[in-house]
């Protein structure tokens, strides 16, 4: 062993073997202290202030301050430790007033990796946009789009990109991009609305967004779409209506 090395070792012993009594004198406290009960840390504190009190050498004194300088590595761990956990206590896409990333993240979807919520960051592809949709029917349809119209989708509603953006990277126009998404767009929002209008017109349930489309989808439409889209929804509660019959025939 190296000169500095044993040093360094015998350097630590002398401090284990200093909170080793400092510690011993703290119990003998809290020992004799019979009913009254008092707490370890404060039987510390009691017996720093008699070492405090008693030290008159340059060598007391040296181990005094490496007494203080132990509790303050144990109050750092302690203060470390806390804001551990009240960084684990984070209020949903919110974040901590500490500053632990600078600069300080405004995106949710930062807020939402902080708050342990992974499944948007899991799925956040083109292939898996679908799971990003917030029910059943979104879902659906968006899942029988191919792989080029879901990147399209993805990258335009997602990532807000451009039509420009998109057509960079995909190797085509503007123009065709944007040709592609509304007329993607318009598919899966015509058979939303054949999906939805029923529960709508028979009052069931449904979400502030899902009712709020269906009464504005249709003045949305010039009046060819409009009787079409009708035609359609018709149709489809008459197969409806005759399958339920059917039903009740048997």
């Amino acid at each position: 062993m190296a000169e500095n090395e044993l040093e360094q070792w015998r350097e630590r012993q002398r401090r284990r073997k200093l909170i080793e009594d400092w510690k011993a004198e703290a119990k003998a406290i809290q020992a004799a202290d019979g009913e009254k009960r008092i707490l370890l840390r404060d039987a510390k504190r009691v017996a720093l202030k008699r070492i405090e009190d008693t030290a008159r050498t340059q060598a007391d004194f040296e181990q005094l301050n490496q007494l203080w300088d132990n509790m303050q590595i144990v109050e750092d761990w302690r203060r470390d430790k806390q804001k551990g956990i009240a960084l684990g206590n984070l209020r949903e896409y919110e974040i901590s007033d500490v500053d632990v990333v600078i600069p300080e993240p405004d995106m949710v979807w930062w807020r939402q990796q902080m708050r342990g919520n992974f499944l948007d960051v899991i799925y956040d592809c083109p292939h898996e946009i679908g799971e990003l949709t917030s029910g059943s029917p979104l879902y659906e349809y968006i899942k029988e789009l191919d792989g080029h119209h879901k990147e399209i989708l993805y990258y335009r509603v997602i990532r807000q990109w451009t039509a420009i953006s998109i057509g960079v990277l995909r190797d085509q126009t503007d123009r065709n991009i944007r040709k592609v998404y509304n007329t993607m767009i318009e598919g899966v929002r015509r058979k939303l609305y054949l999906r939805l209008a029923p529960r709508y017109m028979a009052g069931l349930p449904l979400t502030t967004t899902q009712r709020l489309f269906c009464e504005t989808y249709p003045e949305q439409l010039d009046e060819t779409q409009r009787a079409k889209i009708m035609r359609k929804l018709a149709e489809t509660e008459r197969l409806a209506a005759k399958a339920g019959g059917s039903g009740e025939d048997e």
